[in-house]
């Protein structure tokens, strides 16, 4: 099933409307709607008309406007938009000089026909999972305004969830691509690492660092992911993978396909609404058996350790200097990593190593794995635990209770929003898949939404001219 993305390029490519008013119909609905959710911290209109221009002259002169021709997005103010600074979300880059080119993944977008429309709201330096950002306000869940975004990536899960731009980018260490998705509703994929350029984006934990997109459909999805990959010979970081097109599997149906639930650390500490998307996914997928992973929880320890430890040491000039203009909610955080000691992180590391072939050996007889995304639906926004299984926890870090476990090891996972009861709250479901094999779960994900199993909810007050 198409999504508006598509939708909006078939009009745009048959000139039955021409992107500059596609773009204008955007803008205008970001004004109207857009302080409401809080989900840009900047609005680029001049660089969005201007584009839309440029692809409109393309069709003109009778060129290949590209596959997303005219379509509106936006990118977590961590990746580079030419002439903006690039924010990471902080007080303290507000002084930057603006982005001498924008992002590689920018690049790509722009390349396939899209309009950037501007830059969205995260966490500070996308340290966090509720985007409640001191600096620029707390961003807002569409479904239920008093309540979390997610994060860090949460101005991207929102403003698609709103229906303010049909795409968005986002970036995934511990889970900021799959915790909006589930808590806004729509589809999200976080790609094995490595798989996507990360080049012209603010660092957070080099060691996990993802980049991927947002959609409300699992054909937009595959779209944008499409017109993401390409090899970059400035990420250092980038596998020498080429680039394999998902869109062509979407219609393959389940034939096959092996999933299992998982269950020992994913089936507990949750909440009803959490266990009942799983099995209805499970279901879908003709899961009926499940196993464990043995060495989540150890997983998850590690890549505290580690994302501590990095996040740290690229702050610590910074916090030496000025640290009462960093997010209070991190100042702690990053100080104390630190100060981790050497052996803890080589240890984390060895740790990291052990979690990666337990899961190695686990998934040979597997292709899809099930998992909860958050444990729960979204949250009031200010609320500071969690109790799950009878223990008070704390909220924002349980919010990658399971996402952070399989971030470790850089698997990839597309989280998919499972239909539910009329004013209930969304969330959503992680299909785990092996290194390298995105166009699995995204034939998994498409067979979910055929089977109307899996859809992204328009959240009622924003249903009038959403994108």
């Amino acid at each position: 099933m198409n999504g508006p993305a598509l939708a909006i390029a078939a009009r745009v490519r048959r000139g039955e409307i021409s992107a500059r008013a596609v773009a204008e119909a955007a803008l205008a609905r970001i004004a109207a709607r857009g302080p409401e959710v809080n989900a840009f911290t900047a609005v680029l209109a001049e660089r969005a008309l201007a584009a839309a221009d440029a692809v409109d002259a393309r069709i003109a002169a009778g060129q290949d406007p590209g596959p997303l021709a005219g379509v509106p997005y936006a990118a977590k103010n961590l990746f580079d938009l030419a002439g903006t600074p690039t924010l990471a979300g902080s007080r303290i880059r507000r002084d930057a000089a603006p982005a001498a080119r924008d992002a590689f993944l920018v690049r790509r977008m722009d390349a396939a026909g899209a309009i950037c429309l501007g830059a969205l709201n995260m966490d500070e330096f996308a340290y966090g999972f509720t985007t409640e950002n001191s600096h620029d306000g707390p961003c807002r869940n569409p479904h239920d305004l008093t309540r979390i975004a997610g994060g860090s990536s949460g101005g991207s899960g929102v403003a698609v969830a709103a229906g303010l731009v049909p795409l968005s980018l986002g970036t995934d260490t511990n889970g900021s691509i799959r915790v909006p998705a589930s808590l806004n509703g729509i589809f999200g994929v976080k790609p094995t690492y490595g798989r996507l350029s990360r080049h012209g984006s603010f660092p957070f934990v080099h060691s996990l660092d993802h980049v991927g997109p947002f959609a409300r459909s699992v054909a937009d999805l595959a779209a944008a992911y499409d017109a993401l990959q390409g090899i970059d010979p400035e990420d250092s970081h980038q596998a020498p993978q080429p680039p394999e097109p998902v869109t062509p599997m979407l219609a393959a149906g389940l034939a096959g396909l092996r999933v299992s639930r998982l269950g020992g650390w994913f089936g507990r500490m949750q909440s009803e609404a959490a266990r009942r998307a799983v099995a209805a996914v499970a279901e879908g997928l003709g899961a009926t058996a499940e196993v464990e992973w043995a060495m989540a929880e150890a997983s998850r320890s590690a890549a505290f350790i580690i994302t501590a430890s990095e996040g740290g040491a690229l702050h610590l000039p910074t916090l030496r200097t000025r640290l009462e203009e960093y997010e209070p909610l991190i100042q702690d955080r990053l100080l104390a990593g630190a100060l981790i000691p050497a052996a803890w992180v080589f240890q984390a590391q060895r740790v990291r190593a052990r979690a990666q072939d337990a899961m190695r050996a686990l998934m040979a007889g597997w292709d899809i794995l099930l998992a909860p995304a958050t444990p729960v639906p979204a949250t009031p926004i200010g609320q500071e635990t969690l109790t799950l299984d009878g223990v008070e926890l704390p909220l924002r870090p349980s919010m990658g209770l399971f996402t952070q476990p399989v971030s470790g090891i850089g698997l990839p996972v597309l989280t998919v929003p499972v239909q539910r009861a009329e004013g209930t709250l969304p969330v959503g479901v992680q299909l785990i898949g092996k290194p390298w094999t995105e166009g699995l779960l995204f034939r998994a994900a498409a067979a979910l939404e055929a089977a109307g199993i899996c859809a992204a909810p328009v959240p009622p007050a924003f249903a009038e001219g959403a994108a």
